[in-house]
């Protein structure tokens, strides 16, 4: 759910910033934005029960650096640079295609947390490097396509996608978006999310499972953007997941289908 949701936010706004595709990174001032965000999803990928959260949301770019929480960067403007949460930078970018690469700290899972993950081994905290890639088919179409590996070895693994988003809305006050795509992982990080080795079998109460490689879900969503004056607006979204391959497979996994909403306001300079 998070890959639908990060992605959805990415895809949603740069109109705002149209003109500043005519400069170049270095050309651009500074920008920065500050916000929140409500957003109802389920506890975790295949999970039963929801939960809803208030979220800050944050981002900062100087040139082709940029800092941000999940989904601020796209708020902000970045627009299809897809750099997601944490450090990133820019290293082509040009009038359809887009390369970076990105630094972000990855929170794990306290298996505590949710009931049905109770007496699993927690995945640790750990930094995930990620390169990603945005190529303007059209004016209002994009295809993006990232790789996320976990660099201290915690576990965390390497996860894929590729996602093609689609402006099909956009007006002065208004600007709505779409997207569908589809994620991956290796055995690592299935393993960690999904898998129930043997040592935890008595104290969770679940058979033993140990995944491969393979897909990880489907996913695909709408957002809309409507600004209420020059520097603030409101934001929203909505779609869907289904779970794929041994994710779908885990005796973790409640339900395969999942659905989220999130709505939010922020100020950006």
């Amino acid at each position: 759910m998070k890959t639908a949701v990060a992605f959805v936010g990415l895809v949603v706004t740069w109109p705002v910033l149209a003109q500043q595709a005519e400069q170049t990174p270095e050309d651009q001032p500074a920008r920065y934005l500050l916000g929140a965000s409500v957003a109802s999803r389920p506890e975790y990928d295949g999970a039963s029960t929801r939960q809803t959260k208030l979220r800050p949301l944050w981002a900062v770019q100087w040139g082709r650096w940029r800092i941000s929480t999940s989904g601020g960067s796209a708020i902000l403007g970045f627009g299809r640079d897809a750099g997601g949460a944490g450090a990133s930078t820019l290293l082509i970018d040009s009038s359809r295609l887009r390369l970076g690469v990105a630094l972000r700290v990855d929170s794990g899972r306290n298996s505590g947390d949710a009931s049905t993950t109770q007496g699993l081994p927690d995945v640790k905290r750990t930094l995930r490097a990620r390169l990603y890639a945005n190529y303007s088919l059209a004016t209002d179409w994009n295809l993006g396509a990232s790789l996320s590996q976990d660099i201290l070895g915690r576990k965390g693994g390497l996860t894929a996608g590729v996602d093609l988003g689609w402006r099909f809305y956009r007006s002065p006050t208004l600007e709505w978006a779409s997207g569908i795509g589809v994620s991956a992982a290796d055995g690592t990080n299935m393993r960690s999310y999904f898998g129930v080795p043997e040592s935890a079998v008595a104290a969770s109460g679940k058979p033993a499972y140990s995944p491969g490689a393979g897909l990880r879900d489907l996913h695909a969503g709408v957002s809309f953007t409507r600004p209420l004056s020059k520097h603030w607006f409101v934001f929203g979204g909505a779609g869907g997941s289904r779970l794929l391959g041994p994710a779908a497979d885990s005796p973790l996994t409640q339900q395969r289908n999942g659905t989220y909403a999130n709505v939010g306001v922020a100020w950006r300079n």
